[in-house]
C-alpha cells in the first residue's frame, strides 16, 4: 500500500510539473529559436538499454497501465478494430548507405537505444475475448510484409503502409488470420529509405488515404534526385490508387490523424539535425492542402537554413509556420486524438508518443505527452501522460505509436522492450 501511494504521488507530481519539464520555451505556437550551432559533429547520447524488471511506466493519478503483449518483434503502430481487437505492425526497415563518418558514428549511437530483436515484418492480432483487460488471444494476422508501419481500416479493407508500397487486405470481423496475400494499391518511394517509416490514416468518408513519406537525408545532402516524391504527405484515391502530393516540405511526417471535431488532418514531424540541442523544434501541425512547410530550405516559417545549397529564397518565403512546437529532437512518432468520454484534462487534445533523442547530451522525449485542444486547435502547454521510460541512466522503453481505443484506453507501442502497453482509467 505504501509503495502504491508513493507511486500515485509521483505520478501526480509528474503531471503537475509537466509544463515546465518540456525545455526552455520549446512548445506551443511561438517557440524560442536560438541561433544555429554548427560543429564538426553533433552531441550524440542515448541512455543504455535495460529490461523493465519490476519497474513499470508512470501514468497520472487516476489511471493505470498494464502490458497486454510482450516479446513482440519491434512493435511500431497499432490499430484498434471495430470489434476491439488490436493489430500491431512489427518490423524494421531502412537501407540507407553509410556515406560519412557522421553516418557511421550516428549508427553506433542509435544502435545503443534500439532492440537487438529482428523485426517481424508482420501484423499481430491481440484479442480480449471476455473484456477483462487481459488480451489472452494472440495470432500472427499477416506475415512476409516489408517493414509495415501505418495502418488504416476502411469498411472491409485493411490498408498497410509497407516501406515500399501501400497494400490492401480483405478483412472480416473476428478473423485471426488474413485469408490471402496483400494486393498492392500504390508504390511508395523506397530508394535508399533513410527515413523508411510510412505513416497512414484514412478520412472519415473512406474516399482518401494519406501517407506520410520522410526525406532521404537531413537537409538534402544526398542530392535532390533521391528526394523525389519524399518529405511530404501523399493523398491516395482509395477507388483508383491514384496518388498526388497533398502537402510538401515536411522532413519526416511520422504519424497522421484526423481531429474528430473539425475533421482536420494533423501530423507530427521530426525536424532536421545538427543545428544545436534546441534547434529545430519537432512539431505538431494541421496539414493544409497545397502548403509547403520548408524542408530543406527553411524551418519554422521563413527561417532559412544556410547549409542548403543552392539557396532558394522563394521557397523560404513560401514556408508555412507549423501550429505547435514540440521539444527539439524529442522524435514524435505517434499521434492519436482523444475520443468522447475521456475525463479532464485529457478530454480534448492529442496524445503524442515521443521516441526520444539521440543527438544531444541530455536526452529528451522518451514519453507520451498530451497536447490540450480547444475548438479543434492546440490550447495550452503539453502534459505528461506516460513517463518513466528512463531511470538511473538506463532506458527501459521507447514509445512509438499511440492509439486511443473508443472505450477510453490509450494503447502505446514500445519498440525497445517490444511491449504493447494499455493505459486505462483506474475505476
Amino acid at each position: 500500500m505504501r509503495v502504491a501511494a508513493v507511486a500515485m504521488l509521483g505520478a501526480a507530481l509528474t503531471w503537475a510539473i509537466a509544463a515546465t519539464a518540456q525545455g526552455s520555451g520549446q512548445h506551443g505556437a511561438n517557440p524560442e529559436l536560438p541561433p544555429p550551432e554548427r560543429g564538426l559533429l553533433p552531441d550524440m547520447r542515448i541512455a543504455e538499454r535495460t529490461g523493465w524488471g519490476e519497474r513499470r511506466p508512470t501514468v497520472p493519478q487516476g489511471w493505470k497501465i498494464q502490458a497486454i503483449a510482450t516479446d513482440l518483434k519491434i512493435p511500431r503502430q497499432t490499430l484498434v478494430l471495430p470489434n476491439g481487437d488490436i493489430l500491431v505492425a512489427e518490423g524494421k526497415g531502412g537501407g540507407a548507405p553509410v556515406l560519412t563518418p557522421k553516418d557511421y558514428l550516428a549508427g553506433l549511437i542509435k544502435a545503443k537505444g534500439t532492440t537487438p530483436v529482428k523485426g517481424g515484418n508482420r501484423l499481430t492480432l491481440l484479442r480480449d475475448a471476455d473484456g477483462d483487460g487481459s488480451y489472452e488471444g494472440r495470432w500472427v494476422f499477416a506475415e512476409n510484409l516489408n517493414a509495415p508501419y501505418g495502418l488504416a481500416l476502411i469498411g472491409d479493407k485493411l490498408y498497410i503502409a509497407n516501406q515500399d508500397a501501400l497494400v490492401r487486405l480483405d478483412y472480416v470481423a473476428g478473423q485471426t488470420k488474413a485469408a490471402a496475400a496483400p494486393v498492392t494499391v500504390a508504390k511508395l518511394p523506397s530508394a535508399i529509405n533513410h527515413h523508411w517509416t510510412k505513416s497512414l490514416t484514412a478520412d472519415a468518408e473512406g474516399r482518401h488515404l494519406y501517407v506520410g513519406i520522410g526525406s532521404n537525408s537531413n537537409i538534402g545532402e544526398r542530392g535532390l534526385a533521391v528526394e523525389e516524391s519524399r518529405a511530404m504527405v501523399w493523398q491516395v484515391d482509395v477507388a483508383t490508387g491514384a496518388t498526388r502530393p497533398f502537402a510538401t516540405g515536411i522532413r519526416n511526417p511520422t504519424a497522421l490523424a484526423f481531429e474528430p471535431g473539425s475533421k482536420q488532418l494533423w501530423v507530427v514531424v521530426n525536424e532536421r539535425d545538427e543545428l544545436g540541442p534546441d534547434l529545430v523544434p519537432d512539431y505538431l501541425t494541421s496539414v493544409r492542402e497545397g502548403a509547403f512547410y520548408g524542408w530543406p530550405y527553411a524551418y519554422w516559417g521563413p527561417n532559412a537554413d544556410r547549409r542548403v545549397q543552392p539557396q532558394d529564397d522563394q521557397k523560404v518565403q513560401a514556408t508555412v509556420r507549423p501550429d505547435y512546437a514540440l521539444q527539439s529532437h524529442s522524435a514524435p512518432l505517434g499521434l492519436s486524438f482523444a475520443q468522447p468520454g475521456l475525463a479532464a484534462p485529457f478530454a480534448e487534445g492529442a496524445f503524442i508518443g515521443l521516441h526520444g533523442s539521440w543527438n544531444r547530451k541530455q536526452p529528451v522525449g522518451y514519453k507520451v505527452i498530451f497536447v490540450p485542444f480547444s475548438g479543434g486547435r492546440p490550447n495550452g502547454a503539453p502534459l505528461d501522460f506516460v513517463t518513466g521510460f528512463q531511470a538511473d541512466g538506463k532506458t527501459m522503453g521507447r514509445p512509438v505509436g499511440v492509439t486511443v481505443d473508443p472505450k477510453g484506453a490509450v494503447i502505446v507501442a514500445d519498440d525497445l522492450s517490444n511491449t504493447v502497453w494499455r493505459v486505462t482509467p483506474a475505476r
